[in-house]
């Protein structure tokens, strides 16, 4: 059986998926930022949704990275999870 980190490394040697898996790392960052204040303010996604005045499903289409939040967004976000905002360039 092959594992998950090897199975990646064989597709990473594809140009093309190597490309777009690249490409998604920002949004892939971001939910897992969000899943992890989440989790550790021990709050459900339906609790975030309604302290943003949004819905479960919208929380749950970014932590899956299915889409790109804005920066007013993110605002909302760290708000509501009483932190604060930080975006870097590395």
């Amino acid at each position: 059986m092959t594992s998950w980190n090897t199975y990646k490394q064989k597709l990473l040697k594809d140009p093309e998926f190597k490309r777009l898996y690249d490409e998604s790392q920002p949004e892939f960052e971001i939910a897992r930022a969000i899943i992890r204040a989440r989790i550790e303010k021990k709050i459900t996604q339906a609790d975030l949704a309604e302290k943003m005045n949004t819905t479960q499903s919208v929380i749950s289409r970014v932590e899956q990275a299915r889409t790109s939040p804005s920066i007013s967004f993110l605002k909302r976000l760290a708000a509501a999870l009483n932190t604060t905002l930080q975006v870097q360039f590395k």
